[in-house]
């Protein structure tokens, strides 16, 4: 499958565009990570890969089918959406939450059987969370409800995983286990669209980077291409370094001053 945006632009006010003008092409097994700084269109950017909102102009589509034109299940059989934490109103089990995932699948009146359970089994196993499946998902961690959330957009079939700033408010350890299932997976054929803040995330597991300034593409290509001292300059409005270890990984470092701005 080949998710493609082709100069989207978006305005929540008529006359003001949040997006302008932005391209990236996915394809099976990409990892690509939107980056840039708050306000600069990277959730409204997701929200029109996925269908949610209309592009004012510019189009996407799936492997050549304009988006606009799929209905929102077909568009659910093809784009899973993963949000970032929430608490549900409902203390729903882990393999509940996950089943959910299932409804573009489902009849109007039908309910869930043995074949869609099965589904759901497979998609934690693929998580490496199967263990928890009768668990309450208010009270697994933070990082344990977005693999949960993640096996669900597995569960409902979806190639391409929309992915809204999955490492949020989680600590390093939860970040990387997240993001290192997302790559394992990514090695099986799924896609994903990840928002960040984090650059070194991006070093460590991004196929691509599409970083944004002010809703326009400022960089779009391979990690070394795309995250830049310069790049993440006209980004973030500050000075970076980028450091590399004796192992080669590189890592952004903010560069401080004395007149640091707030």
């Amino acid at each position: 499958m080949r998710l493609t945006a082709i100069d989207v632009s978006y305005a929540y006010t008529h006359g003001e565009e949040v997006l302008h003008r932005v391209s990236l092409s996915l394809a099976d097994g990409d990892v690509t990570f939107i980056l840039g700084a708050n306000g600069s269109g990277k959730t409204t950017l997701l929200q029109c890969l996925s269908g949610v909102r209309q592009p004012a102009s510019g189009a996407v589509s799936i492997d050549g089918r304009p988006l606009i034109r799929l209905t929102p299940r077909e568009r659910a059989r093809w784009i899973g959406v993963v949000p970032q934490l929430h608490e549900p109103a409902f203390a729903f089990t882990v393999a509940e939450a996950v089943l959910m995932g299932r409804a573009p699948h489902l009849g109007l009146f039908a309910r869930p059987g043995p074949s869609d359970r099965a589904i759901v089994d497979r998609a934690l196993e693929a998580v490496g969370i199967l263990g928890m499946r009768d668990r309450a998902y208010t009270e697994i961690s933070g990082g344990e409800q977005q693999l949960v959330l993640v096996a669900r957009g597995l569960a409902q079939g979806a190639s391409c995983l929309l992915m809204d700033e999955p490492a949020a408010h989680l600590d390093p350890r939860h970040q990387h286990g997240i993001l290192g299932v997302v790559k394992d997976l990514a090695t099986r054929g799924h896609s994903f669209v990840v928002s960040s803040h984090q650059p070194d995330n991006a070093l460590l597991y991004a196929d691509f980077v599409l970083l944004l300034v002010d809703g326009a593409t400022h960089s779009y290509g391979r990690p070394s291409e795309a995250i830049t001292e310069g790049s993440l300059r006209a980004a973030y409005g500050i000075d970076f370094e980028i450091v590399q270890g004796q192992s080669g990984a590189r890592a952004v470092v903010p560069r401080m001053s004395k007149a640091f701005p707030g």
